[in-house]
C-alpha cells in the first residue's frame, strides 16, 4: 500500500504522529511496526 499525500499516521506504540508530505510507494513504520491510518478530525462548524 503506498503512503497517502496529506495523510496522518500514528503509532501504536509510542504515539509517535506523521504527516505524509510526499505520496510513494511503501508502508510509514516506527518502532519496527506499520503506523495506522489516522481518521479526518471534524471540522468546527462554521455557524
Amino acid at each position: 500500500m503506498a503512503n497517502q499525500l496529506g495523510k496522518r499516521y500514528s503509532c501504536q506504540t509510542c504515539g509517535t504522529l506523521v504527516l505524509c508530505v510526499r505520496r510513494g510507494d511503501g508502508v510509514v513504520t516506527c518502532c519496527d511496526v506499520e503506523m495506522t491510518l489516522q481518521a479526518p478530525r471534524e471540522l468546527p462548524s462554521s455557524d
